[in-house]
């Protein structure tokens, strides 16, 4: 849509300026000299016929300047970038999957992207520029001092008309917007490449992060190692817990007995023969293993 306001406020525009030149003699005044310009700005083309105010002789004045390569380079960067915007669109809609086939869509559509961000960078600016000259050339002031007649003090001169420019200043302003708009897609459109998804896939790490993560490794590894017993202490502490909340019931005689008993028990570290069994003296163990006591 942007790109459509860009080039039609540009290409249909026609500007129109109207002068009268008030000669000494009446007779030879001309008081409706129309001057029009428009798309492509060729300027040197544009003439006009203003009294000499003697002798009923009149002469031709052209204007200066050619500003159509700009202007048409301008134009024809917001046509494509139209046509190329519709037919992503299709793309994108109906042929979803062969767009992500083999990645080759959005790796095109990355650098298409990328081209058309250039091109309007260099398009708006040109054109911006050359807008200033023209409105510099087509000044009503300027356009007067062109004029023989207008330079003797005994006629009189004035403009009746100036063009107005706010349209083509609408489509400097449509161009540096489209530049925003396809400068921010590159990131958007870079996110679907495979470049993006690689390097998500295999995240880079600085050395200082690394020589940090292995030290918080061999910390760990070495608190493991000295309490090997901290946690088969809890586990008896919690299974001792248990008997004593099953016995709450009992006698209360039998309940500080039980508790006042003294319990040995022997942690085996870095082994694989299971939490530690608790015996109280004077039971004999049924297992033919070792008898902790």
């Amino acid at each position: 849509i942007f790109a459509i306001c860009a080039f039609a406020t540009c290409g249909g525009y026609i500007g129109h300026l109207q002068v009268r030149v008030d000669c000494a003699d009446r007779e030879q005044s001309n008081l409706s000299i129309n001057i029009d310009f428009g798309y492509p700005f060729r300027l040197q083309q544009v003439h006009f016929q203003a009294p000499l105010c003697e002798k009923n002789r009149k002469e031709t004045i052209f204007l200066e300047g050619d500003s159509s390569a700009s202007a048409q380079f301008y134009l024809s960067v917001g046509v494509l970038a139209f046509l190329y915007s519709l037919l992503a669109t299709i793309v994108y809609i109906f042929y979803q999957n062969k767009y992500r086939e083999n990645n080759r869509g959005p790796l095109v559509d990355f650098i298409v992207t990328v081209v058309f961000s250039l091109a309007w960078l260099v398009s708006s600016c040109s054109w911006a520029k050359v807008l200033s000259d023209i409105k510099t050339v087509a000044d009503p002031t300027q356009v007067l001092l062109l004029i023989s007649a207008c330079r003797a003090q005994t006629n009189r001169c004035a403009v009746t008309k100036e063009p107005l420019w706010s349209r083509l200043n609408t489509s400097v302003v449509f161009g540096f917007v489209n530049l925003t708009l396809w400068a921010g897609n590159i990131w958007f459109v870079y996110k679907e490449t495979g470049w993006y998804k690689t390097g998500q896939r295999y995240p880079t790490r600085s050395a200082s992060g690394k020589r940090s993560n292995s030290m918080r490794q061999r910390l760990y590894s070495e608190y493991s190692f000295d309490r090997p017993g901290e946690s088969y202490d809890h586990q008896l502490y919690r299974q001792q817990s248990v008997t004593l909340s099953e016995g709450a019931f009992g006698p209360q005689i039998d309940r500080q007995s039980s508790l006042n008993q003294p319990l040995q028990t022997l942690s085996l570290p870095q082994t694989q023969l299971g939490p530690p069994i608790a015996y109280s003296q004077g039971s004999t163990p049924n297992s033919k293993g070792p008898m902790i006591i």
